[in-house]
């Protein structure tokens, strides 16, 4: 295991770039601690899948340094990092068995047969495929031959990480969960550390300890799920996360409060006079209440998402999403307010700090 580290890393596909826009990877300083347990999520076109085999190896960073506990890999192959990787598609041999499969890697460094075969049958057990173990790979399931990937991964006991490329897509979503669930405890248990690359938020938020988020290139934050969820320090991070996304809505700066269109609303702090940029209001969803008093809202659309109803309605000219929960009715003719501990601000994109009293 190691502690993974990026230094000024930046990467174009282009021979000869032009500008920021040809760079896939703008300017990445990371650090992926030893033993986390980390999710690269973002859009496709983001860059996560550069970024991790920059990490692997796979690929060269235009700019910037790897390094693994200090030393610079930055030239050196996947080989020599001593890293593990799982890909989209399972990576096994067909005409293996399940035992051959996970033994493979371990044959190939040289493990003493007895070790060898112990560390195969905690990880059949691991895997749940231990019933298993003596069929060929050929006719198993999409689902158990991923698991045979992942245990591939996992069966070594000197990998300095191990990474996963959206290692679930091909999975039918009933067993995601499983293997979601699999994956947490191969990582409590061993202690290894993971990046995981995915699209998907779910998939992040139930595997990560810490989630990066990757924007056109950027990491735009690091955090736990809780952090991305109530404090977004972009608004990417609030649109992206949650479903529905928060809203985000322009506004003005008066004093203490902040003005959509002809309405005003009170902020939980004071903001610095950020007059001259573009500003806007972030609330989630959640936080925003229907009740006889406040901005006047219409109605468009009411989604019933069992427990759940999301209203979709007009409120100073901009689109607004609430959620009611279970018993919640909506009003015949509708206001909204919002709740002061979900506002954020965000200035250029980027959230400002409503505790800090305005010079």
């Amino acid at each position: 295991m190691a502690t993974i580290e990026l230094s000024s890393v930046r990467h174009t596909y282009a021979p000869n770039p032009d500008g920021e826009a040809a760079y896939a990877l703008k300017q990445i300083d990371h650090t992926f601690e030893n033993g986390g347990a980390y999710a690269l999520l973002g859009p496709s076109g983001c860059g996560k899948t550069t970024l991790l085999n920059i990490i692997s190896g796979l690929v060269a960073p235009s700019e910037g340094q790897v390094l693994f506990d200090g030393d610079d890999v930055t030239q050196l192959s996947t080989a020599k990092r001593n890293i593990a990787q799982v890909f989209q598609f399972p990576v096994i041999y067909d005409t293996m068995t399940v035992r051959e499969n996970l033994a493979f890697p371990l044959r190939n460094r040289r493990v003493k047969r007895r070790d060898a075969r112990a560390r195969v049958d905690e990880m059949l057990d691991v895997i749940g495929l231990g019933a298993k173990a003596n069929r060929r790979a050929r006719g198993l399931t999409a689902d158990e031959k991923q698991k045979i990937s992942l245990g591939r991964g996992l069966v070594r006991s000197d990998v300095n990480a191990i990474l996963f490329d959206e290692p679930l897509t091909v999975i039918d979503p009933l067993m995601k969960w499983e293997l979601r669930a699999q994956l947490k405890e191969m990582h409590r248990r061993f202690g290894y550390t993971m990046v995981y690359v995915t699209h998907d938020q779910t998939e992040a938020l139930t595997f990560a300890d810490q989630v990066v988020v990757m924007y056109e290139g950027e990491v735009v934050q690091v955090g736990t799920p809780e952090d991305l969820f109530e404090r977004p320090k972009h608004t990417f991070v609030g649109y992206f996360i949650g479903s529905p996304g928060m809203n985000v809505l322009p506004v003005m700066v008066d004093g203490a409060s902040v003005r959509l269109g002809e309405y005003t609303i009170d902020l939980p702090g004071s903001p610095k006079p950020y007059l001259a940029r573009k500003l806007e209001l972030g609330i989630r969803p959640e936080h925003v209440r229907l009740g006889a008093e406040g901005i006047p809202a219409t109605v468009q659309r009411v989604e019933d998402a069992g427990r759940l109803k999301i209203v979709r309605m007009k409120a100073g000219g901009r689109d607004v999403v609430a959620v009611l929960h279970e018993g919640e009715e909506v009003p015949a003719d509708p206001k909204i307010t919002f709740d002061p501990g979900g506002i954020n601000l965000y200035a250029d994109s980027w959230r400002v700090d409503l505790a800090e009293p305005a010079p």
